[in-house]
């Protein structure tokens, strides 16, 4: 990833504009007084190379546009190695997208029943944690294929190399998260989390759990062109730095409210740019960020998976980090990103959801035609599908069917062979139950 080019400092040194009032004005009306270009909040690694207004610079341009930000500019307690604050803008689509997040993760309308449903949303939330520990460690350079890591974490089998155990590792982080999301954030809980997503994935064992020293100071570099990217604080900063971001998580640093989406955003973005740990910081920065939406009541990220976004576009997370450094500490960049993260998020999930519908239907109809069971197991399993934690009995499926014991038996005990369903006791009564992936099972046959 190249680095973007940084823009002149925005003072009179650099533009006239900015001594001559009547010429700022006239700009200033050109450009209608607003802080996108195009609809877009354009960093000046983009803007310098778009048309410009005519009879202006693309330097003019700019100092105008970034005029009018900082005019509108909100700040952080988020101090960059500068020691100047980050700050951000409200700038369109944010008031909209930040509405539709809480009527979607945060309210009940339109949610869809599978989820709502006591019996069906355990398997989605499952699906979820795997999805989102998979997809966070393929972003860090694990290359398990997906197929092979859920298998391991559905099975309970042993990781195999370390690219399994970082998926497990996640996978335990994000179950952590949600026993969690209910204290306030401290710094313990956040050595605590990265000690859990680190764990046995090291160099040292010594390194998980605990900040970087000073002898472990380092810079993020593009090793392909030998280029930096970012400097982090030094070490000694890191414990203070640390606590104010655990007050910044527990709403105890900002003066003026600040909408629970951005907080989570900001807090993703705070310790990824403090980078507080010789490894795991973008997985440690992710797993904040859900402990902060799921503490603000976004109960809908138990299901949602960010980090399958970002792994389509990783050059796009980068960048935004990137614009956000290289522009005067201007967080607008990555809010703004992130913010269209969580959108793709929820409507992935909600079309993932549809899917899964309609693939169950799907096997329902199928099902019909299945001749080596019969009408009543066809029955039993479309039910299952449906119902994947219900508890059948010889009894049940007798009743249900109007039939003797001996043919219901029959019945339950041929589906436990073809292995549809597996078998428990409790007492002198047998319980069947569906297998945790019938649905895969009932597509492979």
């Amino acid at each position: 990833m190249r680095k973007p080019e940084a823009p002149p400092p925005h003072d009179s040194r650099n533009y006239a504009l900015l001594r001559e009032p009547d010429q700022l004005i006239q700009g200033l009306t050109a450009i209608r007084h607003n802080p996108l270009v195009n609809g877009k909040y354009l960093h000046w690694d983009e803007l310098r190379r778009r048309p410009k207004p005519a009879e202006m610079s693309h330097e003019d341009w700019w100092c105008l546009v970034k005029y009018v930000r900082i005019a509108m500019e909100n700040p952080l307690p988020l101090q960059g190695i500068n020691g100047n604050p980050f700050v951000y803008v409200v700038v369109p689509p944010i008031p909209e997208s930040l509405r539709n997040i809480d009527l979607s993760a945060g309210g009940r309308i339109g949610v869809p029943d599978q989820i709502m449903n006591p019996e069906t949303r355990d398997r989605y939330y499952v699906s979820s944690l795997i999805e989102e520990a998979i997809t966070s460690s393929q972003l860090e350079g694990a290359t398990t294929t997906h197929r092979v890591a859920e298998d391991m974490i559905r099975s309970g089998r042993d990781p195999r190399d370390k690219s399994e155990r970082m998926i497990l590792n996640n996978f335990n982080t994000m179950r952590r998260i949600g026993e969690l999301k209910r204290e306030p954030l401290t710094p313990e809980i956040v050595l605590e989390l990265h000690r859990t997503v680190t764990d046995q994935t090291l160099g040292s064992a010594d390194q998980a759990g605990r900040l970087r020293r000073s002898d472990e100071d380092y810079v993020v570099k593009n090793l392909e062109r030998d280029e930096i990217l970012h400097v982090p604080p030094p070490a000694d900063q890191l414990p203070d730095r640390l606590k104010a971001m655990c007050a910044f998580a527990n709403n105890e640093a900002m003066d003026e409210f600040l909408h629970p989406v951005l907080n989570a955003i900001i807090l993703h973005f705070w310790l990824a740019y403090d980078h507080p740990f010789v490894d795991g910081n973008g997985r440690t920065a992710r797993a904040l960020f859900y402990w902060s939406m799921l503490k603000e009541g976004y109960w809908l990220f138990e299901f949602v998976s960010i980090s399958r976004i970002l792994k389509s576009a990783p050059a796009q997370y980068g960048l935004a980090f990137l614009h956000s450094e290289t522009d005067g500490n201007d967080l607008t960049y990555f809010l703004l990103h992130q913010i269209g993260v969580i959108n793709r998020a929820i409507e992935e999930l909600n079309t993932y959801i549809e899917k899964k519908t309609q693939e169950t239907r799907t096997l329902e109809r199928k099902l019909k035609g299945v001749s080596q069971l019969n009408h009543r197991q066809r029955a039993l399993i479309a039910h299952a599908l449906r119902h994947p934690n219900h508890e059948y009995s010889i009894e049940s499926h007798r009743m249900s069917h109007s039939i003797v014991y001996e043919t219901a038996r029959t019945d339950l005990l041929d589906l436990v062979r073809r292995g549809l369903l597996s078998v428990s006791k409790n007492g002198r009564t047998q319980y069947f139950t569906p297998i945790l992936d019938l649905e895969r099972k009932l597509r492979d046959a």
